[in-house]
């Protein structure tokens, strides 16, 4: 008989982690770090539960990039209501980057956790071993814990669903199309846990770009996946009876940007990112009727308000 897994005391950490609400942002939370193993080994389990490809329902509000700022974050749960008062997607890159990977991180898992059937993550590209050793998250594991934290966390990572429909009608993911997908159903034949590998489908679901200057399939300036075209989002579209496609992966000035007209949409919810650009970050909001609206998060002033 297998041994039990550690219990989780979820709302203890989620209590500790909103209780810097009113803080000077940047002000870190001290969790314990065998709580935090045991959240991700809950996690793990929770996401291996659930499909590879979510189909989820209407209302439900959608983000993009967080990359560690974790008091925007919880600008974005201001703005939209903290779980459970409403339901979520994340599309991925949750960490890396930004100073606080682990407490964005953590809450996120923890809301999963206690809301499984409301709360929902895909995987992002820095989702994995090889890009969150380089961009920040394996440092801050191993500065505030331990490198064996940081390896559970990638455990996790293998599990993460990597796509979403909601109503049959909006796909969901973190980068973009693959030359190699034909079919939603190839997204079902991925097995986790599993790395992302350097090219094909799972590889281009995470990496992807849309490019407004070719038509096709292009070369990608990141050295990795493909760019794609208007016609092959329209295409992608029609084939499989979809509205849109909800995808993050790049920064935009104002936080969501639509292409192919208005057939695919950035979402990016990390604003002014790594203080570096004065992008606005965006959250947007799916009604029962599938109307789609945003709400825009602009850079924090210096006291850290709206």
């Amino acid at each position: 008989m297998a041994a039990a897994a550690p219990t989780v005391d979820v709302d203890g950490m989620i209590d500790k982690l909103l209780s810097v609400r009113k803080a000077r942002p940047g002000t870190q939370v001290a969790l314990d770090e065998g709580d935090i193993r045991a959240l991700c080994t809950r996690a793990r389990d929770v996401f291996m539960e659930q499909p590879i490809l979510l189909e989820l329902e209407a209302p439900i509000k959608i983000c993009g990039d967080i990359h560690g700022q974790y008091y925007d974050l919880l600008r974005l749960f201001e703005y939209g209501g903290f779980p459970p008062e409403a339901n979520y997607l994340f599309l991925g890159d949750y960490v890396d980057r930004g100073q606080q990977s682990l407490e964005t991180i953590c809450l996120l898992l923890a809301y999963k956790v206690k809301y499984p059937e409301n709360f929902f993550m895909l995987r992002g590209n820095h989702e994995c071993s090889a890009i969150s050793r380089i961009y920040g998250f394996f440092d801050e594991c191993k500065r505030r814990y331990s490198v064996r934290l940081w390896r559970l966390f990638v455990d996790v990572f293998n599990c993460l669903p990597l796509a979403a429909t909601i109503d049959d009608k909006i796909l969901c993911i973190h980068g973009g199309l693959s030359p190699e997908m034909s079919s939603l159903q190839q997204i079902r034949t991925v097995v986790r846990p599993t790395e992302v590998p350097d090219t094909g489908l799972l590889c281009d679901l995470l990496w992807a770009d849309p490019d407004q200057d070719i038509v096709g399939w292009g070369e990608n300036d990141r050295g990795v996946s493909f760019t794609f075209g208007h016609d092959v989002v329209a295409a992608f579209l029609k084939r499989h009876d979809l509205d849109l496609i909800v995808r993050a992966h790049q920064v935009v000035e104002d936080g969501y940007e639509f292409f192919a007209g208005r057939r695919l949409v950035t979402l990016f919810s990390a604003p002014n990112y790594c203080g570096e650009f004065d992008n606005a970050g965006a959250m947007m909001t799916v009604d029962e009727s599938l109307m789609c609206s945003f709400q825009v998060l602009r850079p924090a002033e210096k006291k850290g308000r709206v």
